[in-house]
């Protein structure tokens, strides 16, 4: 008997999963904000002031990228996106879903918002003939390295780095 490649998690009611459109951005943009700021203080290197991390339309409008949000009771409570990459030419696969803009609103969090959101990506990442999901997660940021590793993602390699003054 072959085992399912995925088995949905249990659903939190009332939580629905589906694309972003540019009537998010508003929301997205404040996300977006929420990500940096929790990001700011494990990363020395981001400059201060306003900055952004992405371009939300050209994601929108980016076949190969899939841009998620998670909605509750018509309020937006979390996003996340797939992207595919080429992997590195020596890699026993081509092309892989890079995950990033993984936020979940404070007042949702421990909902299972975001194993949602990374469940609906892999089926995406799935479907695109992928067999490999990447993201980058912050050594010191815990909660997100549990909350990964319980979605079955593995620790794999440690960027590091040094200021040269």
């Amino acid at each position: 008997m072959t085992q399912p490649i995925y088995t949905r998690p249990a659903q939190p009611a009332g939580i629905h999963i589906r694309p972003a459109t540019l009537a998010d951005l508003p929301t997205l943009l404040e996300f977006e904000q929420g990500v940096i700021a929790a990001e700011r203080p494990m990363d020395p290197t981001i400059r201060q002031g306003p900055i952004n991390y992405y371009n939300l339309p050209a994601m929108l409008a980016n076949p190969d990228v899939h841009l998620l949000v998670a909605e509750l009771d018509g309020a937006l409570v979390g996003s996340g996106y797939a992207r595919i990459d080429p992997a590195r030419h020596y890699l026993d696969h081509t092309h892989h879903a890079y995950l990033g803009f993984m936020y979940t609103d404070p007042a949702h969090r421990g909902k299972g918002v975001n194993q949602r959101i990374i469940a609906a990506l892999r089926q995406w990442a799935h479907s695109r003939h992928l067999t490999e999901l990447r993201l980058d997660v912050y050594t010191t940021n815990e909660a997100a390295i549990r909350a990964y590793e319980k979605a079955g993602f593995t620790p794999h390699l440690l960027q590091m780095r040094l200021r040269v003054i």
